[in-house]
């Protein structure tokens, strides 16, 4: 059995039911699409390795074949991820069955590493994945340097409730007390969130919220080092303790947009 799929601009027509009876993947495909469009989803995105490009143009075809538009199925290709330990590449061979499988890839590294580290780079770009750092409780491990400095403001904000210093909340500071350098460029990067998250949505670029995560999380760490926050005058205390609850919070929201947990102590 055959699908006439040249009609909708492949380059060749494809087999859906061979002639033993057994069905192909590519039936399976199709029949996994058909599923999504009745359950009323309007876009579909898969997400297949670069070795899969060349089944592009037939999925396509299937799904026009389905009395849906071109546009309907939308297919990111992705690069391959290399494991790397000690410094030396992981080598692994599907045809000699040696791998890593998933469940063991996240005992030894754990979820937020994971998921840190997956979408640190763009799609279209090769990544190293190194084991060791995804590990490593140290500023160098990424995932580790956002949720410290998110755990560290935490820590500054149960201080100011064990000093009985209350938290303004929006509008409750005068937020023009926040002269200093590093005060107005964590500001600027908080203002820059909303539009940080709607290019990542429109362009399909995930990795730049742990870009953005980075660099908030840097600029964080700057301020505190210049600013001191409990202890100056009330109302510039008041001032930077908005400032750094907004970039909490800020913090918690970029990390629970890449599934990545927020812990308030480390």
């Amino acid at each position: 059995m055959w699908f006439r799929s040249t009609a909708f601009g492949d380059d060749q027509d494809r087999v859906l039911v061979r002639r033993s009876g057994e069905i192909t993947y590519f039936l399976a495909d199709v029949a996994y699409h058909l599923t999504k469009f009745r359950r009323g989803f309007e876009k579909v995105i898969d997400i297949w390795g670069q070795d899969h490009h060349g089944y592009v143009p037939r999925m396509k075809a299937a799904v026009q074949a389905l009395g849906h538009p071109p546009d309907a199925l939308e297919v990111l290709v992705t690069q391959l991820v290399r494991l790397v330990r000690g410094g030396q590449v992981i080598k692994m061979s599907k045809r000699r069955g040696e791998f890593v499988t998933m469940d063991e890839f996240l005992d030894d590294v754990g979820r937020d590493a994971a998921r840190f580290f997956f979408l640190m780079r763009s799609i279209d770009s090769h990544l190293d994945f190194d084991l060791d750092l995804a590990r490593r409780q140290a500023a160098e491990n990424p995932v580790y340097y956002v949720q410290y400095a998110h755990a560290r403001i935490c820590s500054i904000l149960r201080g100011a409730a064990e000093q009985g210093v209350p938290v303004p909340g929006p509008g409750g500071a005068d937020l023009a007390l926040l002269r200093d350098p590093a005060e107005d460029d964590l500001l600027r990067k908080l203002a820059e969130f909303p539009e940080e998250v709607g290019a990542a949505a429109e362009k399909r670029e995930p990795h730049r919220l742990t870009v953005y995560a980075r660099d908030l999380a840097t600029l964080f760490h700057a301020f505190y080092t210049r600013c001191r926050v409990l202890g100056v005058a009330p109302e510039l205390t008041a001032a930077r303790l908005a400032l750094a609850a907004a970039t909490r919070q800020v913090l918690a929201n970029a990390l629970a947009l890449l599934g990545v947990s927020a812990p308030e102590r480390m």
